[in-house]
């Protein structure tokens, strides 16, 4: 599995240290440099965008944090990065602007995020650039088929699943059985992820404890108080934070 120490040896900024009271948003360019200037590593996301770029934003559609509307995917590149987030100058990054901003200076610990259709092409797209970056950076996701197409193109990347210990009716397009299958992680045979990003609520899922005792690095996601923080000190090796500075 190689050497995931890194991973673990500071807090995670979730989705950059964003505090949109100062006007720096999640996801943005300001997120990240303040997370940079703080020590922290630092959680992203990623979607598609229409022509197959990997963008900087965690919802699927530009509503909530944009002025514009609608699906990002059903928008190019060029035009997503002409979009500001609102109320600032940041404008919408590329992958590939990203990691040139960020540089190797803090660990990334970087979200593929999926509908579960079963499009693959940002999973392979954000592996092959993480592949080539100087710099710690480890590729992780909710859906394990896209575990699956980074081990495939960029076996050298750490990869990562995200899971929580109940699939409700929030997840539309997840089964009660598949729901089972991703909270106990028993999809490891075919993903074969190397850490785990669990909710910080479910952390005492038997699994989870089970690969920890085995020596998988544990992340929980997103601890937001300090009751959280110490139920995550107690089953995870390192916090995904917002809110507050650990």
């Amino acid at each position: 599995m190689g050497d995931l120490s890194w991973l673990t040896a500071r807090p995670v900024a979730h989705r950059g240290l964003h505090d949109a009271a100062r006007g720096i948003i999640e996801n943005a360019g300001a997120a990240m440099d303040a997370a940079i200037a703080a020590g922290y590593a630092i959680e992203l996301d990623l979607q598609a965008s229409a022509d197959g770029e990997a963008m900087v934003f965690h919802d699927f559609t530009l509503d909530r944090l944009t002025d514009a509307q609608g699906p990002l995917a059903n928008r190019t590149a060029a035009e997503l990065g002409a979009i500001a987030f609102r109320g600032t100058g940041d404008l919408i990054l590329t992958l590939p602007q990203l990691l040139e901003r960020v540089a190797g200076r803090v660990p990334l610990v970087i979200e593929i995020k999926s509908s579960f259709s079963g499009d693959t092409r940002l999973a392979a797209r954000a592996a092959d650039l993480v592949a080539e970056y100087d710099g710690p950076a480890a590729l992780m996701s909710f859906d394990p088929q896209m575990l699956e197409v980074v081990r495939a193109r960029a076996p050298g990347v750490a990869r990562g699943i995200v899971a929580e210990g109940r699939y409700g009716p929030e997840w539309q397009h997840i089964s009660p059985a598949r729901g089972f299958v991703l909270a106990n992680l028993l999809h490891w045979p075919r993903s074969r992820f190397q850490f785990v990003n669990y909710r910080v609520a479910d952390l005492d899922k038997p699994a989870v404890r089970l690969l920890r005792a085995l020596g998988m690095p544990v992340l929980s996601w997103t601890v937001r108080t300090q009751d959280q923080r110490a139920r995550a000190a107690r089953y995870a090796d390192q916090i995904v934070f917002e809110g507050f500075r650990p």
